[in-house]
């Protein structure tokens, strides 16, 4: 089965050697969306919320990309510099999911890219 790279402009583009996401048969595997803006390439300004919307928002834009919507997500990776935000994400991600929900995970790390403090990835279901 060959790996397809996704890459939308709605999106950051990627800042290593890796793509957005990769689809490999109904199977797409999205990389991890910091809080970035699109156009400036910039961490948008704000609270926990504003860079969470942001990393969901271009999430989001990768995974129409790829054919697909944030409905037909699996499971996603959460990971937040500082694990009292885990409420303000919670709510930020009931505002951009319905149940039933995808599966997750919710780690602290010590930094993200750039100087994050929000980040997300996901495997969607195509097809």
């Amino acid at each position: 089965m060959s790996r397809t790279p996704i890459q939308t402009e709605q999106a950051p583009a990627a800042i290593g050697p890796y793509s957005q996401a990769v689809r490999m048969g109904a199977t797409v595997f999205l990389s991890g969306q910091i809080p970035l803006d699109p156009a400036t390439g910039e961490i948008v300004a704000g609270d926990i919320s504003a860079q969470a919307r942001r990393a969901f928002d271009n999430l989001r834009a990768v995974c129409e990309a790829a054919g697909g919507s944030l409905a037909q997500v699996a499971r996603l990776g959460l990971y937040v510099t500082d694990l009292g935000d885990f409420a303000a994400v919670n709510a930020v991600m009931a505002d951009y999911f319905d149940a039933p929900y995808p599966a997750r995970s919710t780690i602290e790390v010590s930094g993200l890219p750039k100087g994050a403090a929000f980040e997300v990835d996901a495997i969607m279901v195509v097809g």
